[in-house]
């Protein structure tokens, strides 16, 4: 394997630096980046600062590729901790984790899960890694169901719905009932919606438990899915 050339290693770390102080900049103006802040606090030129990005949203989508890449890297990682068997551990391992990344990266999460950056369109490679974490839950599912522990329930959800579902688990090359689907997306939804109303302050002043409260909230999600008690 040829090593990479000295240029090639500059400007890699120049693309680094730049990101390292854009996601500074994420913490303190929210997704509203300025390429023109970003140069002047690496001491640049503004116009140098487009030889790495030329535009903000190509800045914008390398920190939405690593924020998504990095929340699914702690999904995975919990759940391939926890024994295949255990469908409930894992469940509870894999919303822990995405809470746990949220409270650590806020400014990330909110560029991901937040409200719209306004004249943002996300390119078609941000799909794959913003899969990853819904991806991993479904594994779950589709593990049980697979292994006869999970029952698909039963009633079936209303068409349209019902169509929509079974596009998404061809789309996703899943094999699950579109009941049994339709409630893993509900628990997904669940999960981040949970993260979200803590994240974003919507449960300031209530719930002082906040952890005992999150594994209640996920506890139920896994009895809406009939996940198997350990």
């Amino acid at each position: 394997m040829v090593a990479p050339s000295l240029r090639a290693r500059v400007r890699a770390g120049m693309i680094d630096e730049i990101k390292a102080v854009a996601r500074r900049h994420l913490a303190t103006d929210g997704a509203n980046l300025s390429l023109r802040a970003v140069a002047r606090d690496m001491g640049m030129v503004s116009s140098a600062i487009y030889r790495y990005f030329p535009s903000r949203d190509d800045l914008l989508t390398a920190l939405i590729l690593e924020a998504y890449d990095a929340l699914g890297d702690a999904v995975e990682a919990a759940d391939a901790g926890v024994d295949r068997a255990d469908l409930r551990g894992r469940w509870h391992a894999t919303c822990r984790a995405a809470r746990t990344w949220a409270l650590a990266h806020p400014a990330e999460y909110a560029l991901l899960y937040g409200s719209p950056v306004p004249g943002y369109a996300a390119p078609e490679d941000t799909v794959a890694p913003a899969s990853r974490p819904p991806l991993t839950l479904v594994g779950i599912i589709r593990d049980g169901f697979a292994g006869g522990r999970l029952d698909p329930p039963g009633a079936e959800p209303p068409e349209p719905v019902r169509s929509d579902v079974a596009e998404l688990s061809a789309l996703l090359a899943v094999d699950l009932p579109p009941s049994l689907l339709a409630r893993g997306m509900a628990g997904w939804t669940q999960l981040f919606g949970l993260i979200s109303f803590e994240l974003f302050g919507r449960t300031n002043g209530m719930l002082p438990h906040r952890d005992e409260y999150f594994d209640h909230q996920t506890g139920l999600m896994a009895d809406l899915i009939g996940l198997p008690a350990a």
